[in-house]
């Protein structure tokens, strides 16, 4: 799986740009705000036509234009795809596959990608939030339907909390509370089995990761945690969507007085433990990088498993962040797929990996090696 070309118009600070990449390891040099993150981004898109920066289309668009278009020559599974996103002021997104039309779901069974950046680094130590984001972007590249569940999901979350903020003045809106509990603990109810599948198998592909990482000195642990109702949360879906309910109906009051929806999956989260500690609470700097590390190559490897091919790996300016030894360990472990890395030191990195060198100044790209 690989990206063969990218050309980008009006993205950015990128007027009319073209990137031929190399199908191993790419690395993309140059000082701060010359451009070399939105090249990232440009190529994340592809995975999904979701950006890992901001919510907001209209934030991809250049200051000087009205749309901005993504046009790429993707190989994967054999097949070699042309993916356009077009992306217009005040318009929806658009989104084709050789010329058919494509939904932001469907484009995730084109190509996928794992984004490793400095915030992953803090994936541990941040609150549940980084977390979900890590299950929810990597789930929704493997599964086109988990896309469409969070959706609805977002929606009825707002909808309910919108009720429960607003019935003392419009008492009416209680009227449809328990229509959106409802559907709000049945997409929950699918959310919750998606995402244990998703860390149990994370828990059994980073454990050996992290133990070659720390000569077997140290043992990773995951462990999903969702509603605490929930008994087993890899049960039949039918069986999770009664006892969300059952909770739900516990909280009904607690809900009403907060003003706030107190059941459902987007309080989720992942316990990490290093050596049976809570890595948030004890890990100390090093340990909580290098668990984030094999956390972020074992999504990698667990892509590779499920589509046969590796993803492609975005490495955004994390080495710098990194000691040598773990700069080792990444580098050492990137092998067999197409790799971007955006740093500031091109050519150190090139003589470690092989592969092409591009220069990006102003929103220009050249490549130098």
């Amino acid at each position: 799986m690989r990206i063969q070309r990218i050309a980008l118009s009006g993205f950015r600070n990128y007027d009319e740009e073209t990137v031929e990449f190399g199908p191993d390891v790419n690395v993309v040099t140059g000082t701060n705000a010359q451009g070399k993150t939105n090249l990232l981004e440009a190529v994340y898109l592809l995975s999904g036509a979701h950006s890992f920066r901001t919510r907001f289309d209209k934030e991809l668009i250049g200051f000087d234009s009205d749309w901005a278009s993504l046009l790429a020559d993707v190989e994967a599974g054999g097949r070699e795809q042309t993916v356009r996103l077009l992306f217009r002021r005040g318009q929806r997104r658009a989104v084709t596959v050789n010329g058919a039309k494509k939904t932001s779901a469907e484009l995730s069974g084109v190509m996928t990608a794992v984004l490793f950046s400095p915030d992953d680094l803090y994936l541990i130590k941040e609150g549940a939030a980084a977390r979900r984001r890590l299950m929810d972007t990597a789930i929704s590249q493997l599964r086109s339907s988990y896309a469409s569940v969070l959706t609805d999901f977002n929606r009825l979350y707002e909808n309910k909390t919108r009720i429960l903020k607003d019935w003392r003045e419009k008492p009416r809106l209680l009227d449809t509370l328990d229509e959106f509990s409802d559907g709000l603990a049945r997409c929950s109810a699918r959310i919750i089995r998606y995402r244990a599948s998703f860390v149990q198998r994370l828990a059994e592909t980073a454990a050996p990761i992290h133990g070659d990482f720390s000569d077997n000195r140290e043992a990773l642990g995951l462990t999903y945690k969702t509603v605490s109702t929930v008994t087993d949360p890899t049960a039949p879906m039918q069986e999770i969507y009664y006892q969300i309910c059952e909770h739900q109906e516990r909280h009904r009051q607690a809900e009403l007085e907060a003003g706030q929806c107190l059941t459902g999956a987007h309080k989720d989260d992942i316990e990490i433990t290093i050596n049976g500690a809570a890595a948030r609470s004890f890990a100390s700097q090093g340990q909580t990088r290098t668990a984030a590390l094999s956390i972020k190559l074992a999504e990698r490897e667990i892509f590779r498993t499920e589509t046969g091919e590796y993803p492609v790996l975005l490495l955004d300016d994390v080495l710098s962040e990194l000691d040598a030894a773990r700069q080792e360990f990444v580098l050492n472990r990137i092998g067999g797929g197409q790799t971007i890395i955006t740093c500031c030191e091109g050519e150190a990195i090139r003589r470690r990996t092989g592969g092409r060198v591009f220069s990006v100044e102003a929103g220009r790209i050249r490549r130098e090696k």
